[in-house]
């Protein structure tokens, strides 16, 4: 958990990677006010012990009670009991608590190396260095920030059309920066540029309804289309788990009425929660239009980066064509602007990358191998679902229940990535076990992770809400309105859309 005590100056970028980080050729760093987690070397409260003492005390204290399981069931719980409570409670980084997990599933010899270390050969984290690695080509380039300006200035400078075109330009920005952090980053140079174009406060409303609204919908974002962290560890378990096959272009045309009326909604809830202080906003378009004539004519290095992105995104939007694995595209495009000839990214840029991410994601994908193989999953599944049961024979139902049961499910272990990858598992099984659509189950599972409430859920909202422009009431009163939309949406788009493009 992040500790309110410890505050420090960053920029904008701070505690992102190279590939989370935004361009900064163009405008001065914005300096945010942002809590920081305490260095485990030096914090010793009771609060730390106390998440210290339950993560490894738990998981021992069920590796040896007298239980009827067999003991290699009972034991690949036990340490994914350990990486659940690490996960939650966050008292290392996720990447190392999975690496951990992972090591200790072979060195107990719960499983083999190769069941034990198996997610590190699935696709799935792979997918996601494709992806870390197109956020670092449009952070280098400069192409996000330009896009950004452009599709800005396009829609209009007054404060409605300007929160139109802050939500509009995080949307198509997934497509190229697949990291919600990193898009908030983006924006929040152009919105914060735009304040003090305009001769407004950080307190303003005009401030607080751009800065709301980039933030909320980075995290919306991210789910309905298969590009950050979190959409894509519920694609690779639906897959591994649910033996499901995933594509990219039917996720996001699953998605596309629910992106449009989030768009729609948001924006007009925003106008109404948070009216400009005056009607008129001048200064709004010279200020983009400097901008865009101080990054000068588009460069090389943004003509090649979008060229490639652009092919990467054709490839994912026709897979139902050619069948080619979405990581697989991703990552032979990110890898393809490594290479000397396309003098795009550097290896020095490569050893700048954060790969604990990837190490977080295939410990996760490992952790459900393991419960697969040792049938501790198909126990965890009938402990914690079997009340579901019931609830998802009704169509109805079932995208009610599974939407605030994930919904409330996401407040108690904060990390989207965490929460899927602890319940994602289970739910599929569950799927398979009883003949249910476990494509349509962990594609409502994930979006249900898009709905927060609490700044801790995730690192998006932390990064946004590090400018000082909202308060964390801000985030609770417009994420429980949207939260009750999506739903609402998710009532007539599931039964009725869906079942027309393949999905039952």
């Amino acid at each position: 958990m992040l500790k309110p005590s410890i505050d420090k100056w960053v920029t904008g970028a701070h505690r992102m990677t190279p590939a989370m980080s935004a361009p900064t050729g163009h405008s001065r760093p914005v300096q945010i006010a942002l809590s920081v987690p305490a260095p485990a070397s030096i914090s010793f409260d009771f609060r730390y012990v106390l998440r210290i003492g339950a993560s490894i005390l738990v998981p021992i204290v069920f590796w040896f009670l007298p239980l009827n399981l067999e003991p290699k069931a009972q034991h690949a719980i036990a340490i994914s009991l350990f990486m659940i409570l690490g996960w939650a409670t966050e008292i290392m980084d996720h990447g190392v608590i999975g690496l951990t997990g992972c090591y200790l599933f072979w060195a107990l010899k719960v499983v083999n190396f190769e069941v034990a270390f198996s997610g590190f050969a699935n696709d799935t984290p792979w997918f996601l260095m494709g992806a870390i690695l197109f956020g670092t080509i449009a952070s280098k380039s400069g192409l996000a920030k330009r896009v950004a300006y452009l599709i800005t200035l396009r829609i209009g400078t007054s404060y409605s059309r300007l929160l139109l075109a802050m939500i509009l330009s995080d949307f198509f920005l997934t497509l190229l920066v697949p990291s919600g952090m990193a898009r908030v980053t983006v924006m929040a140079a152009v919105a914060a540029g735009l304040v003090g174009a305009f001769g407004l406060s950080v307190g303003s409303n005009v401030g607080r309804g751009m800065f709301l609204i980039i933030t909320y919908t980075a995290g919306v974002f991210d789910k309905t289309i298969i590009a950050g962290a979190a959409a894509i560890t519920g694609r690779g378990v639906i897959e591994s788990v649910g033996h499901t096959p995933v594509l990219w272009s039917q996720w996001l045309v699953a998605f596309l009425p629910s992106d449009i009326i989030t768009i729609l909604i948001a924006w007009r809830l925003t106008l109404w929660l948070y009216p400009p202080e005056t009607a008129s906003l001048p200064g709004g378009i010279t200020y983009l239009q400097d901008e865009l004539r101080d990054a000068g004519p588009w460069t090389s290095l943004e003509k090649k980066g979008l060229a490639l992105m652009v092919a990467a995104i054709v490839l994912w939007a026709t897979d139902f064509l050619h069948h080619i694995s979405p990581s697989m595209i991703g990552l032979g495009i990110g890898l393809l602007s490594v290479f000397p000839f396309m003098r795009i990214l550097e290896t020095a840029d490569l050893r700048k990358l954060n790969f604990l991410q990837l190490f977080f994601v295939a410990a996760a994908v490992s952790m459900g191998n393991v419960l697969s193989v040792t049938k501790g999953l198909a126990i965890l599944t009938n402990t914690v679902f079997a009340w579901l049961e019931p609830l998802l024979q009704n169509n109805w139902l079932s995208i009610l229940a599974l939407y605030w049961t994930g919904f409330a499910y996401h407040i108690f272990l904060a990390s989207e990535i965490s929460m899927l990858a602890t319940s994602l598992p289970l739910l599929m099984n569950f799927a398979t076990a009883h003949g249910l659509s476990a494509l349509k189950i962990g594609m409502l599972w994930v979006f249900s992770s898009g709905g927060k409430i609490f700044i801790y859920q995730s690192g998006v909202l932390v990064i946004g809400y590090g400018y000082g422009y909202f308060r964390s009431k801000d985030i609770l009163r417009l994420g429980l309105l949207m939260s009750f939309v999506d739903s609402l949406v998710m009532l007539v788009v599931v039964p009725f859309y869906w079942p027309l493009i393949g999905i039952r």
